[in-house]
């Protein structure tokens, strides 16, 4: 048991550690990850935001007595380390943007702390894994959906197999009711949408890791009777390349979106420049482009090899729309992110011998996760109506209202 950690009662789990944990960022997927962890029994739950007031009015929503909120400029080491120092924890989980992360890995490393990020960036994880080599505590990047779940789900397709031949995995974050020319809401962090749909990607080919262009290799897809694309978009292969690339013919990582969503958005990164600036894209698209808490995820994977001797594929195929969690209406996007990583916390912190430095996707075993009282959330059964009752009732979009009695 990790030090310093008490023993408590769930009574729906029996005996389990209380974990210290530390959410940085009270945005859409931290609010949602401080919610989950500090519900589910077995969480101490500091959620901490440079806006205080952010921070606290999540808490107050969420009225959880092991829930608190804090003021904190996470971006600042010498101020985050001066706040984990002052209010001790076993792991820290950062939801901030991407680039933040290499300073919050450092102090963890420095700390003695788990941590836990959602970053899609190359460079950042490369970085945060230079951090975690030989450390003691487990260093675990990407654990949102892609990379992340996506790669737990291939992963586990990949075990069925005697030999591989390719890997196709492909996932997208949709509106449920598409009516612009983009076809598309924003449902998460637009820095990384940007940043995905601007920097190189990687794929396998002829077993070689290689570099491809993003917004490129464009195909269609189609799946239960709907016809979608999917294009390359960066970060969403994480670390899987490494581990089966010299076993593995083919594999790629694509973003899934309605048909004509690529050609648009070629024309503002590529031919009106806005790749080399991306602050005022970002400005455009936060103008022009309305936020949705009605939208559906999609995951499929495709998995081809030789099973007996004969060649044959498996597919990994999800569909996970809003559900209704703590009393308010979160995104699908919300959902799967939060709780995949609050599955991976889950499974660690229970285990902590187990994952020591730099930890991989595909490290975990998709059963699982699945199992995770987190994870559970992927297989949870709702679809959209569930979303559609809530707008109807006047309810949706009301995430930082408080939601009942403090327990």
């Amino acid at each position: 048991m990790t030090p310093g950690m008490g023993r408590m009662r769930h009574p729906f789990s029996g005996d389990f550690p209380m974990h210290r944990v530390l959410v940085l960022g009270a945005g859409k997927i931290g609010a949602l990850i401080s919610g989950l962890l500090a519900d589910a029994g077995g969480y101490d739950v500091q959620l901490a935001d440079v806006n205080g007031d952010t921070a606290r009015a999540v808490v107050r929503a969420h009225a959880r007595k092991k829930l608190v909120a804090h003021g904190l400029d996470a971006a600042d080491p010498a101020a985050l380390a001066r706040h984990v120092a002052a209010h001790p924890c076993d792991a820290v989980i950062s939801s901030l943007p991407f680039y933040c992360n290499p300073g919050v890995a450092k102090v963890a490393r420095e700390a003695g702390l788990h941590y836990f990020d959602l970053t899609e960036d190359v460079e950042v994880t490369r970085d945060v894994r230079a951090t975690a080599e030989g450390s003691d505590r487990a260093f675990v990047p990407q654990c949102g959906l892609a990379p992340g779940f996506i790669s737990i789900a291939a992963n586990e397709l990949v075990t069925h197999f005697d030999e591989l031949r390719s890997i196709r995995m492909r996932v997208g974050a949709l509106p449920q009711h598409p009516n612009n020319v983009l076809k598309y809401s924003l449902t998460w962090s637009t820095e990384g949408l940007i940043n995905e749909y601007g920097n190189p990607c990687f794929a396998i080919a002829d077993r070689r890791l290689v570099e491809a262009a993003p917004l490129e290799g464009l195909e269609e897809i189609e799946i239960d009777g709907t016809l979608y694309e999917a294009f390359n978009t960066s970060g969403g292969l994480g670390s899987l390349g490494e581990t089966y690339g010299e076993r593995c013919e083919q594999m790629n990582y694509k973003t899934i979106r309605y048909p004509g969503h690529c050609e648009q958005m070629r024309l503002l990164m590529n031919d009106l420049k806005l790749n080399q600036d991306r602050a005022t894209l970002k400005r455009i698209l936060e103008n022009a482009v309305p936020q949705t808490l009605q939208d559906v995820v999609i995951v499929y994977v495709a998995v081809s090899g030789r099973q007996d001797g004969e060649l044959r594929e498996e597919n990994y195929v999800n569909k996970i729309y809003p559900q209704e969690i703590l009393g308010r209406l979160w995104s699908a996007i919300q959902v799967t992110t939060a709780a995949g990583i609050t599955a991976v916390v889950d499974l660690v912190l229970a285990k902590p011998e187990k994952y020591r430095g730099f930890v991989r996707q595909e490290q975990f075993r998709l059963p699982e996760v699945l199992a995770n009282r987190f994870g559970a959330w992927y297989s949870h059964g709702a679809d959209k109506s569930v979303s559609g009752r809530i707008v109807v009732e006047g309810k949706a979009g009301r995430q930082r209202s408080r939601a009942g009695a403090l327990r």
